[in-house]
């Protein structure tokens, strides 16, 4: 099974929290890297996603919009993934996910980068995730040190 780790785009600062929106750097660097993932999964060989599950903060919403579009699936929102959550809950909600599922989380800081060193077992493997950055990992179960990291990439070019 897959899954892609997605932090947000950048956000303006504000208050509340929660309904921070993203910059317009978060909005550019959203449409190319979205734009571009499916054709980063396929020079690789891996399989399109089939779930998008995203925070219901406003900036990770704008970011999923933007990954909805590019990958024609629709956005649902994942309690899991707001600020605060543990990546026990995470886990939970991969369990019993088929092994050829490919599931794209889109959430926040610290949880995103907490999830990629949880599952890789070895921090700093990936660098933390700066905003708009993501991660494929792959792992037939989502525990601690059971994954394998398939590439990553961030803004501004996304590798590409």
């Amino acid at each position: 099974m897959l899954v892609t780790i997605w932090r947000h785009g950048e956000a303006a600062p504000g208050r509340p929290d929660r309904e921070r929106r993203l910059t317009d750097r978060g909005h550019a660097d959203l449409r190319r890297g979205a734009a571009g993932f499916a054709r980063a999964l396929e020079s690789r060989g891996l399989p399109l996603p089939e779930a998008l599950q995203a925070s219901r903060w406003v900036r990770t919403w704008q970011t999923a919009a933007y990954l909805a579009e590019a990958l024609g699936l629709p956005a649902q929102e994942e309690e899991a993934l707001i600020p605060g959550a543990d990546a026990g809950g995470v886990e939970a909600c991969l369990a019993g996910l088929p092994a050829s599922a490919h599931r794209v989380l889109v959430s926040h800081q610290p949880l995103v980068s907490e999830l990629v060193d949880r599952w890789l077992g070895e921090p700093g493997l990936v660098p933390s995730l700066a905003p708009g950055a993501y991660a494929v990992l792959e792992a037939e179960v989502y525990a601690p040190g059971c994954a394998r990291l398939c590439f990553w990439a961030a803004p501004p070019d996304y590798g590409l």
